[in-house]
This record gives structure tokens, C-alpha cells and sequence, in this order.
């Protein structure tokens, strides 16, 4: 996966962190879980803020489903 990779990113953190409610994620948390996420394979430094925002947005709406 790839940071574009919203959704897939998304689901992987609802399966990974079931009991976690992404809303009161910070962004140095949230980024570092995606780091870790096995299927993750991009350069760490090439996230910026939106993409963090639009993951923990993903997120939540994975999650309400």
C-alpha cells in the first residue's frame, strides 16, 4: 500500500485497531500505525497533514458502516 491508498489504509487500521475510535487519533500516532501496517510499503516522509486527515476520515466512515 501506498499513502494514496486511502481506503485500503483505512481498512487495514479498523482490522488492525478494533477497540481505537479514530477520532481522537493524533497524526504522529496515526502515522506511525500506518508505517507498521504489513502491507505498507512507501516512503515514510512523503505523508503530509491531508493525507493523514483523509486516512482518519476513511477511518471513521469504515468504521460507521
Amino acid at each position: 500500500m501506498k499513502w494514496t491508498d486511502i481506503y485500503d489504509i483505512a481498512i487495514e487500521l479498523a482490522d488492525a485497531y478494533p477497540d481505537t475510535d479514530p477520532q481522537y487519533i493524533n497524526f504522529v500516532d496515526l502515522r506511525n500505525w500506518i508505517i507498521e501496517l504489513s502491507d505498507f510499503d512507501d516512503d515514510p516522509d512523503r505523508c503530509g497533514e491531508k493525507i493523514l486527515e483523509a486516512i482518519q476520515l476513511a477511518w471513521i466512515a469504515e468504521i460507521a458502516d
